[in-house]
C-alpha cells in the first residue's frame, strides 16, 4: 500500500511543477488586450482585492476539505456503506458532479480561450484544439487506465501463482481449496487496484482544474469580479470534493495515503489563488496574453477529457449496469435521479462561474 502512496505522491507533485512552469513561462509575454483596465485599478481597490482573495484561501480551503471529507466520513454510517442500496445514489450524485465540471465548466472554458481573438493567426485560430486535445486526454486516461489496470493483474497474478506453487507442494491434499480461495481473493484485489488507479487519475484531473481556477481568481484586479467568484467556486470545491472523496472511500486506501489525497485536494485551488496574486503583482502575469490563453485552454481541455471519461467509463457504466441495480426498478430510478441532481447542481453553478 505504501507502493501506492509513494507513486501518488511523486506523480502529484509531477503535475504542480509543471501546471506551475507552465504559467511562469506565461509571465510577462504580449499582451493582446491594452493595460488600461488595469491602470484604473485604484491603490483602495486593489488592497480590498487583495483582502477578498486572502477571505477566499480561507474559504475554498474549507469548503473542499469539506466535501472531500464528507464521503470519507460517511464510510462510518451503516447506510453509506457500499452493501446498502443508498450508496449508489450516493455515488451517482458524486458522477453527475463530476460529469457535469467536465461538460459545463471546464471544456465551454477550454473553447472559449482557444477561440479567442489573439489566437487567430496562430495554429489554434485554424483547428478546434479544445475537442482535439479534450479527445487526446480521454485516450490517454483510457490508456492509463487500462494498461496500470493490467500491468497490477500480472503482477498480482504472478504473485499468487508463486504462492500456489509453494502451498500445493506443502498441502497436496487441499490444492482445490486453495484455487477457489485464491481465484475470490485476485478477483477482489484486482477490483481494488482498479479503483485506485480510477481514485487517482481522477484527483489529477480535478487538481489541474482547481489550480486553474485558482490562479484565475487570484490574477483578477476587480473587486465586482472576485466577489461572485468567492462564493460560486466555494460550492464548486464542495461538490467537487464530494465526487473525489466518494472515489478515494471505494479505494479503500490506507489512512495515510487518504489523508494525503484529501489533502493536496483541499489545498490545490487556495494555492493557485497564491501563484495568480504573486504573478499578477510582482511577476507581470497577462491573463489576456497569447502564451497565458494558450496554456490555459489546453490544461482546461485536457482536464475536461480526464473527467468525462472518469466519470462516463469508470464512475457510471460500471454501476448502471450492475445486476443489483437493473433488478431493482426503484433503485434504478433513484439512482439515475441523484444523477441528474448532481449534474443540475453544478449546472446551476455555471450562472457564476
Amino acid at each position: 500500500m505504501s507502493e501506492y502512496s509513494f507513486c501518488f505522491s511523486t506523480n502529484m507533485l509531477r503535475v504542480y511543477v509543471i501546471l506551475v512552469i507552465c504559467m511562469h513561462v506565461c509571465c510577462a509575454s504580449s499582451d493582446c488586450t491594452s493595460h488600461d483596465e488595469h491602470d484604473v485599478v485604484s491603490q483602495e481597490e486593489a488592497e480590498r482585492a487583495t483582502t477578498l482573495k486572502l477571505g477566499s484561501i480561507a474559504l475554498l480551503l474549507v469548503a473542499g476539505g469539506v466535501g472531500v471529507s464528507l464521503p470519507l466520513i460517511g464510510k462510518k454510517i451503516p447506510a453509506l456503506q457500499p452493501e446498502n442500496d443508498i450508496f449508489f445514489m450516493v455515488k451517482a450524485f458524486a458522477a453527475g458532479v463530476i460529469l457535469c465540471t467536465g461538460f459545463v465548466h471546464i471544456l465551454p472554458d477550454a473553447f472559449e480561450r482557444l477561440s479567442s481573438p489573439c489566437l487567430e493567426t496562430t495554429a489554434a485560430g485554424k483547428f478546434p484544439f479544445a475537442g482535439f486535445v479534450a479527445m487526446l486526454s480521454a485516450m490517454g486516461t483510457l490508456m492509463i487506465d487500462t494498461f496500470a489496470t493490467a500491468y497490477y493483474k500480472r503482477q498480482h497474478s504472478m504473485g499468487n501463482k508463486q504462492v500456489s506453487v509453494v502451498e500445493d507442494e506443502e498441502h497436496a491434499g487441499h490444492v482445490h481449496v486453495h484455487t477457489h480461495a485464491s481465484h475470490g481473493h485476485s478477483h477482489g484485489s484486482t477490483e481494488l487496484i482498479r479503483r485506485r488507479i480510477v481514485s487517482q487519475v481522477l484527483e489529477i484531473g480535478i487538481v489541474v482544474h482547481s489550480v486553474i481556477i485558482g490562479i484565475s481568481l487570484g490574477a483578477s484586479q476587480s473587486v465586482d469580479t472576485i466577489k461572485p467568484l468567492m462564493a460560486a467556486l466555494s460550492f464548486h470545491q464542495f461538490f467537487e470534493g464530494l465526487g473525489l472523496g466518494g472515489c478515494i472511500s471505494l479505494a479503500e486506501l490506507q489512512s495515510k495515503s487518504t489523508v494525503i489525497m484529501a489533502t493536496f485536494f483541499s489545498v490545490t485551488a487556495p494555492v493557485g489563488i497564491g501563484i495568480g496574486m504573486g504573478m499578477s503583482s510582482g511577476l507581470g502575469y497577462g491573463r489576456e496574453s497569447k502564451e497565458a490563453i494558450m496554456v490555459e485552454g489546453m490544461l482546461n481541455a485536457a482536464s475536461a477529457g480526464i473527467l468525462i471519461y472518469m466519470s462516463l467509463v469508470d464512475l457510471l457504466a460500471p454501476d448502471f449496469v450492475n445486476p443489483r441495480l437493473q433488478s431493482n426498478l426503484w433503485l434504478h430510478l433513484a439512482a439515475f435521479l441523484s444523477l441528474l441532481l448532481g449534474a443540475a447542481s453544478m449546472s446551476l453553478l455555471a450562472i457564476w462561474a
